[in-house]
């Protein structure tokens, strides 16, 4: 196979309606491939693409920007029509294929034990069970299904469920996102491709093998995940909801088993830390019983709502703001008291979610389904905040801050998600009572109220994410203008503590034990947590054999 890199197309639009978008395009592609190939596009035996992405860096001029992977019916022919190029975009595709190598000559004394389905968690019990280990995946939260009531239930004006809402259950809190699946993880081993693949099979667009920026949607990320689960079980794996995993039994520092909802013991000599960043209480056992951790570096702001007509216009340009998909942006600022402000898991065409986790908390996220089609844009907006921030020493420290600001968040919401115009914000006057008539109300999932939120963040953070919000605004205009939105807060950007492992991925303090993904400090988003749960899968099926042929 043939790889093109950096083939562009020009975007063009009739009646402001993107040409070429349908069944088409990939007709186009075809001649376009074999021009630069210098062959009949008869010649071809199919094209693939591999990347794509679009360029409005000479707008209004945009294009569609392709690597294509390109094969000919004549194999042998290739290498010579890569030489005749002459060119350093055209070139042999080396594919690699993600390989799952069952290794291990040690026999399991019982299944391993994944705690937590999350990405990590999901991730790992799939590869486990595939490969006839037939583990067992404890989730303290339910089903997606159940958990989706659950949380409409909670904004709708219901109780909060501790154990059931955005943060707890199957998918864990990636399920109620954007969906968004780009790391920055470098990828040397194929994981990444293999996440992306996995997503596929179970039901996800093909769309997110190539595109620049995939994201699946939490409407289409539900379905994934329950079909995940239905192939683990269908392959020897065993999946319980509501069974909390109230501690560990050791012997000597070896692993044994692990106590389920205060009473039962579940024998296993392996067990994968898969919690989220969310399971404060675990967090908590987990230091009572001096498990290695350490309080780590994250991030707190707010969410910023905008109309997603405006971020297109500046993507875009003006004349095509409606024509193309519902633009993302990504920014970053250095401030004046040397903190940095970027925006977080942006969600275009989306929703700002109440989701909070523990009662008289309230914290915020953002969410989108796969048509992106809410008509407002949302980001989190966040400063750097240090264990120096936290005004408390120990691991648990950064849990202690996050729940400081998340009480003050429901204080002054009430209960509510607390609200607020950025220009109401920046001359530190109330919302309350204002005249909306010429500005957009906020896209909340959960009831809400206008207020004053100047005091919620720390001062020195509250400078900094002013100072960062009049740099975005250079650079997207309106972004601080009279329609920006600010709602809060923002506190569950990533896990406050860091769980220790050393190199064979285990707890120093409890071998078999493994720490895993974004709650022990290891990922940062669904990707780079689902790559974490299939190397802890790798290391697991590197030393023991396959469960069932040993077992059986």
């Amino acid at each position: 196979m043939i790889t093109i890199n950096q083939l562009k197309m020009q975007i063009r639009f009739e009646k402001g309606l993107e040409q070429g978008a349908g069944n088409d395009s990939r007709e186009m592609l075809r001649k376009k491939a074999a021009g630069l190939l210098g062959v009949n596009a008869s010649e071809l035996a199919d094209i693939c693409i591999l990347k794509h992405s679009i360029d409005a860096r000479k707008k209004p001029q945009l294009f569609h920007v392709y690597t294509l992977g390109v094969s000919l019916k004549n194999k042998d022919a290739e290498e010579k029509v890569i030489k005749r190029c002459k060119s350093q975009n055209i070139s042999r595709y080396e594919k690699k294929p993600y390989t799952f190598a069952v290794s291990g000559e040690k026999v399991l004394e019982a299944p391993p034990v994944i705690i937590g389905m999350g990405p990590a968690g999901l991730f790992c019990g799939y590869l486990l069970a595939k490969h006839g280990y037939q583990p067992i995946l404890l989730e303290r939260g339910y089903d997606v299904d159940t958990r989706t009531r659950d949380v409409e239930a909670f904004w709708n004006g219901g109780i909060l469920n501790p154990e059931s809402n955005v943060q707890f259950g199957e998918g864990g809190a990636g399920t109620f996102s954007d969906g968004k699946l780009n790391t920055l993880v470098k990828d040397r081993n194929g994981r990444n491709k293999e996440v992306l693949r996995i997503f596929v099979e179970f039901g996800a667009p093909e769309q997110i093998l190539y595109e620049n920026k995939p994201h699946i949607g939490t409407d289409i990320l539900k379905n994934v995940v329950s079909g995940m689960r239905k192939y683990i079980i269908d392959h020897g794996g065993t999946v319980r909801f509501g069974a909390k995993v109230t501690g560990l039994g050791t012997d000597n520092g070896v692993l044994n088993a692990v106590i389920v909802n205060d009473r039962e013991y579940i024998k296993t000599t392996q067990a994968v830390l898969a919690i989220g960043h969310s399971a404060r209480d675990t967090f908590a056992y987990l230091d009572s019983i001096h498990i290695p951790m350490e309080a780590k570096a994250f991030a707190v702001g707010m969410r910023v709502e905008h109309p997603q007509r405006l971020i297109n216009e500046c993507m875009y340009g003006r004349e095509h703001a409606n024509a193309l998909p519902a633009a993302p942006y990504k920014l970053t600022a250095q401030t004046a008291v040397g903190r940095g402000v970027y925006s977080f898991c942006m969600c275009p065409g989306g929703y700002v979610v109440n989701a909070s986790s523990e009662p008289d908390c309230l914290a915020v996220n953002g969410m989108s389904y796969s048509d992106r089609g809410s008509g407002k844009a949302n980001s989190a907006i966040i400063v750097q905040v240090f264990p120096e921030d936290y005004g408390a020493d120990g691991p648990l420290a950064g849990v202690a801050f996050q729940r400081q600001l998340e009480r003050k968040a429901f204080a002054l919401g009430h209960g509510k998600v607390p609200a607020q115009y950025y220009s109401d914000f920046r001359k530190n006057v109330s919302s309350a009572g204002r005249d909306t008539t010429e500005h957009d109300e906020p896209c909340i999932k959960g009831a809400y109220t206008m207020t004053n939120i100047r005091g919620l963040l720390p001062e020195e953070c509250e400078k900094a994410f002013m100072e960062g919000m009049e740099q975005f605004d250079r650079t997207i205009p309106g972004f601080a203008g009279n329609q920006a939105i600010l709602s809060g807060i923002e506190s569950r950007t990533s896990s406050p503590v860091r769980i220790h492992r050393d190199e064979n991925l285990q707890c120093p303090a409890v071998k078999g034990l493994y720490p895993c993904g974004e709650g022990a400090g290891y990922a940062g988003g669904i990707t780079s947590a689902a790559m974490d749960g299939i190397l802890i899968a790798e290391t697991i099926a590197g030393t023991y054999k396959p469960i069932k042929l040993d077992l059986l």
